[in-house]
């Protein structure tokens, strides 16, 4: 899961009530507590990503299924922290109980085994892992085979490991050699929104992506630019702090192919105007070269809004399909722009596909999980986490 820009906690948010506890083994008048360790950014509206919108999201439903959660948000520029930043999450780790029920975001965790081992003697530990870090695009060699090491570490140090699709559990099993009943799914939700009244049914385009190299923003442009005789407008929604050089590059590709007018680059969007962008949109397109799952997508099925995506991760799961078999999307390989800019031309040009593509996404749409499926599903694996090997010994 990586770092897709969805900002969907609202301060009307109402919790979800608490499963009965003759059904889940939970007594919610006696909530435990989970001390959950997140990136120090993970409330910045500037940076939003879809990690942080997931992270959010937890704190609010766990009360339901009998976890009340005490925030540890620790700055740092994760997963390479400076030494301040590592001596930070020793001494959040440190001043933990014994016995304490820990849930660590990965980004946090993965790359700093040395801090995180020691106190998997008396701490119960759960990594909750959004991208594998050596999958993040365009890292240095040496430095994505460290942080791969660092990160196989750590998930083999831990009772459990939670993963957000059922691609990625694959993924850590077989990549990381992790025995598969460590390693558990639980997938974002949606929340089912008014139903995207577009703009002509065709030509409003949607990117919902932090715009760095692995959401392959460059691909969309080249593939946009072979279409420009089409009568199409893009909107990219996204953070544009994580990598400014390839931000200057992309805006520098964009005039070079004479689409200024045409493909903006918007910045970050939250709430009200994110739910505008998605109003507005005709069509959603997602070029990212690795993804574990995609919340952009289904924010955007969540709306009945189809879906153009590449054919990576988790992303065909997110995509999915209706009850009625109905496929809401259409995916691409990653690296082929041609291909992209052909399924775009069937978009425009075929109106019997994009009948038949907007009826599975309205399909798909009433079909969506909501969090309290991705709140009871972590719930399930807190609640079997094992004594720590200090106290069984």
């Amino acid at each position: 899961m990586t770092d897709l820009t969805v900002e969907r906690a609202r301060l009307t948010y109402v919790p979800v009530q608490p499963i009965p506890a003759e059904n889940a083994g939970l007594t919610p008048m006696s909530l435990r507590t989970v001390h959950f360790v997140m990136p120090g950014g993970v409330d910045d509206p500037a940076a939003p990503s879809g990690g942080n919108a997931y992270d959010r999201r937890i704190c609010l439903d766990l009360p339901g299924f009998g976890w009340q959660v005490a925030r540890h948000a620790v700055p740092g520029g994760w997963p390479r922290p400076d030494g301040a930043a590592r001596e930070e999450l020793a001494r959040t780790l440190r001043d933990l109980p014994d016995d304490s029920v820990v849930l660590l975001d990965g980004i946090v965790a993965c790359g700093v085994p040395e801090t995180v081992l020691p106190e998997a003697g008396r701490l119960r530990l759960a990594v909750l892992v959004h991208l594998p870090l050596g999958d993040e695009t365009g890292l240095d060699p040496a430095v994505a085979a460290d942080l791969d090491t660092r990160e196989r570490t750590v998930l083999r140090a831990v009772p459990a490991v939670i993963a957000t699709s059922d691609w990625a559990v694959r993924r850590l099993v077989s990549h990381h050699g992790l025995a598969p009943d460590r390693v558990h799914v639980a997938a974002p939700g949606a929340d089912i929104a008014p139903l995207a009244p577009g703009t002509d049914g065709v030509s409003r385009l949607l990117c919902v992506a932090a715009v760095t190299p692995r959401k392959g923003q460059h691909r969309l442009v080249e593939a946009l630019a072979s279409v420009r005789d089409l009568p199409w407008v893009c909107e990219c929604v996204g953070g544009l702090g994580h990598d400014p050089a390839y931000v200057a590059h992309l805006r520098e590709l964009i005039a070079r192919y004479g689409l200024t007018d045409r493909l903006r680059l918007t910045g970050p969007r939250s709430g009200a105007d994110l739910d505008a962008a998605y109003a507005t949109a005709d069509l959603m397109v997602l070029t990212s070269y690795a993804e574990t799952y995609g919340m952009a997508v289904t924010e955007a099925l969540a709306r009945g809004i189809p879906v153009l995506a590449t054919d990576v991760g988790g992303l065909p799961e997110a995509v999915g399909r209706a009850p009625d078999g109905g496929v809401p999307g259409i995916l691409v390989p990653p690296e082929d722009p041609a291909a992209l800019a052909a399924e775009l031309r069937g978009w425009f040009g075929e109106p019997d596909v994009r009948r038949r593509l907007k009826a599975a996404a309205r399909g798909r749409r009433a079909a969506l999980d909501g969090w309290a499926t991705t709140a009871r599903s972590l719930a399930a694996v807190l609640q079997r986490l094992p004594e720590p090997p200090r106290r069984t010994a």
